[in-house]
């Protein structure tokens, strides 16, 4: 069976979010559209997934400190979770770490660096190419959390239990990252957008799928971790 997994989209016009993860995660996905406050009433998931946003979670807004609540109760319950660009940074915050803005936009494809010993990253090259676009960054890491990957950005990847989360975007496709760089129009130069559009290609692309391989490796780790558990569970009945 695939796993079931939450997706708490976070993006005011979630259209792209919804094509992009559903076209990349193996698994059933439930959609709350979190910026209408929209929330589980269950905590009967595999896994869940915070999508990026144009906020950013220190804003004052009823729906981002919904959205930590409920993210914290769920963490305490031990299920999976993994959090892309909004959602990395919101996880880093509910669990007691640091987000700050940035003195400037990173945005493009880049290269990002890991470790090679969270899973992950398994069967992703260390040095890796994906797109990115945010103008926050998780400044300090939650206590007791692992960094496995950075650029010279910052932290693109933390790990604590169950909880794992990426700055960068596995699942744009091309489509998406045009779409969302002219969405820059007046917070960025004509100059910088026009290069990032130039460093829109195929090649560059190809080269992005690479770190996909992270959805199939969250799935697996989600359903994996709710057989273990119920595994224990049916051994603690006998």
């Amino acid at each position: 069976m695939r796993p079931r997994i939450a997706l708490l989209n976070a993006a005011h016009d979630g259209d792209d979010n919804r094509r992009n993860f559903r076209r990349e995660l193996d698994a059933d996905l439930v959609e709350y559209d979190v910026t209408e406050r929209e929330l589980p009433d269950t905590f009967a998931f595999d896994g869940c997934l915070v999508t990026g946003s144009r906020a950013s979670v220190y804003w004052d807004e009823p729906w981002i400190r919904d959205l930590e609540s409920w993210v914290t109760d769920a963490v305490d319950r031990d299920i999976a979770f993994l959090g892309v660009c909004f959602g990395h940074q919101l996880l880093a915050h509910a669990l007691g770490g640091t987000v700050e803005a940035m003195d400037e936009y990173e945005i493009g494809y880049r290269t990002v660096e890991h470790d090679g010993e969270n899973e992950l990253l398994a069967g992703v090259d260390e040095s890796f190419t994906v797109f990115t676009t945010h103008s926050d960054r998780v400044a300090e890491v939650p206590p007791g959390s692992t960094t496995f990957a950075e650029n010279d950005y910052g932290v693109h990847g933390f790990r604590k239990g169950n909880v794992f989360s990426v700055q960068f975007h596995p699942e744009y496709d091309p489509r998406t990252a045009e779409t969302v760089t002219k969405g820059k129009d007046g917070q960025l130069s004509d100059e910088r957008i026009e290069a990032v559009l130039d460093g829109v290609t195929e090649e560059n692309y190809r080269a992005a799928c690479e770190a996909k391989r992270l959805f199939d490796n969250f799935t697996e780790f989600a359903a994996r971790q709710t057989g273990d558990a119920t595994g224990t569970a049916a051994a603690s009945d006998d």
